[in-house]
């Protein structure tokens, strides 16, 4: 049961990674190709991935077992996690630098937490309630490069209001998740949504794009095939399953707290990989927020320990 758990939290430490990586790499990709096509492209190589993990897992019966409700959980989550989240992902990219980017992923937790009290009456304390404070002014103030009255109504850029569409469709997913995981195991879960929203990108690209930015994409350079593929098998096909596993094992509260490092591992790996500068409002930021999330975390272990010891 110890190394289980262990393994759990090993994986969501890897997830962290893998997402605070895909941030540079998703700026490579936003700059280089249709936003459409190169999800559609990540996504559909993701879903051989993981069907051929399925496969060797001994679990595609599972998918002939499923119901109606079931199916409806998938579909929507891949709607607001794929889909959304990808549309939103890559547009942001195309006009804010990553490393600034990757701070939105505060808000992550912070929305998580504040659905899961209303929608599912998860319990709160003083300590959550504070570092959910930090975290929210910490993001903000990154995200508005230490300004933030530029984040007012009408004042703010296109790309802030679209990386709190990515917020807002990550949470969608992993509230969705958490209904959906209760039935169906998390290794289906990830292959399934990957494979729909694969789907539901490469029609979205088709009538939007159109056919012919298909044909364009050889002229895009290896840069760019590198970060769709790494964001395929990486921040896709393992992130995406550690997640949700971390999810089923952990619940959604405490693999969303593992989102605090993906700001940390954004901001250093966007410096190393595309030489973005880390200026003192991204540090600023950045330490608030993740100190508030680490603080959301101290409370919601409190909480449990008050919780655990009540039942005994």
């Amino acid at each position: 049961m110890n190394l289980s758990r262990t393994s759990t939290h090993l994986g969501l430490i890897g997830m962290a990674a893998l997402w605070g990586a895909s941030w540079p790499w998703g700026r490579i990709v936003a700059q280089a190709m249709p936003p459409l096509a190169a999800a559609s492209l990540r996504f559909l190589l993701a879903s051989l991935l993981l069907v051929l993990w399925l496969y060797r897992s001994g679990r595609m019966g599972a998918l002939r077992v499923l119901g109606p409700g079931q199916w409806t959980g998938l579909v929507c989550a891949s709607a607001v996690g794929v889909l959304g989240y990808s549309v939103f992902f890559l547009l942001a990219l195309k006009a804010v630098p990553a490393g600034r980017a990757a701070m939105v992923v505060a808000f992550n937790p912070v929305l998580t937490m504040l659905f899961a009290v209303l929608l599912f009456r998860e319990r709160v304390n003083a300590i959550m309630c504070v570092g959910l404070g930090l975290a929210v002014v910490g993001a903000l103030y990154a995200l508005s490069e230490g300004a933030l009255g530029t984040l007012a109504p009408f004042s703010s850029g296109t790309g802030e209001w679209l990386l709190l569409g990515c917020a807002a469709c990550w949470v969608a997913y992993t509230l969705i998740g958490r209904i959906v995981l209760t039935q169906v195991d998390a290794l289906t879960t990830t292959t399934v949504t990957a494979f729909i929203g694969a789907t539901l990108l490469l029609m979205a690209s088709i009538a939007l794009e159109g056919p012919s930015v298909w044909a364009d994409l050889t002229k895009a350079p290896a840069a760019a095939w590198f970060s769709v593929v790494a964001l395929a098998i990486g921040a896709t096909a393992l992130a995406y399953a550690w997640y949700l596993h971390g999810v089923q094992a952990l619940g959604a509260g405490a693999a969303a707290a593992y989102m605090s490092l993906v700001p940390l591992f954004g901001m250093l790996l966007s410096s190393f990989w595309l030489g973005e500068p880390i200026t003192d409002s991204l540090l600023v930021g950045g330490a608030i927020a993740i100190f508030g999330m680490l603080l959301m975390n101290m409370g919601r272990i409190r909480l449990a320990r008050v919780s655990h010891s009540a039942n005994i």
